[in-house]
């Protein structure tokens, strides 16, 4: 999991947990924390990519990650890891193409002057659907649906 900025750390442990499956967190030194929540963490350079070079170098197929990092979750599917992000959307293969696009677009209107609002407030909606879709992904990789 990219912990960095992720708002459901809480929730991952606890889902993960009535699966019986462990959570890795990956964050920046910058990020370092006392309350674990329970799962392993790796700490890493607070260069920019850092925890995403790591998560890429230790993950394996049939994984689960849980980034809102674009370029992180396209590599990753490559790699055939389920990818959800903190607000229950999960990403694959036919729709992350458009999504790099379009981080390109903002990316290029952000260099030319031009700023947006920002991402949305994270709401209870967001927690619920991740959690929702965090069990179904569990379910149906351990077996249980």
């Amino acid at each position: 999991m990219d912990a960095d900025s992720c708002p459901v750390k809480a929730e991952i442990v606890e889902i993960a947990q009535n699966f019986g499956v462990a959570v890795s967190f990956v964050a920046s030194y910058n990020h370092m924390t006392n309350n674990t929540l329970g799962g392993s963490w790796h700490y890493v350079d607070s260069d920019k990519e850092a925890a995403d070079l790591f998560i890429m170098n230790h993950v394996h197929a049939g994984d689960i990650a849980v980034t809102q990092d674009i370029g992180l979750a396209s590599t990753l599917l490559a790699k055939n890891v389920s990818v959800l992000s903190p607000r229950g959307s999960l990403y694959d293969e036919k729709d992350i193409e458009a999504a790099l696009h379009m981080r390109y677009l903002s990316a290029k209107a952000r260099r030319q002057g031009k700023y947006g609002k920002g991402p949305k407030p994270f709401t209870t909606d967001d927690r619920i659907c991740f959690e929702k879709n965090f069990t179904k992904l569990l379910s149906k990789i351990k077996g249980v649906l």
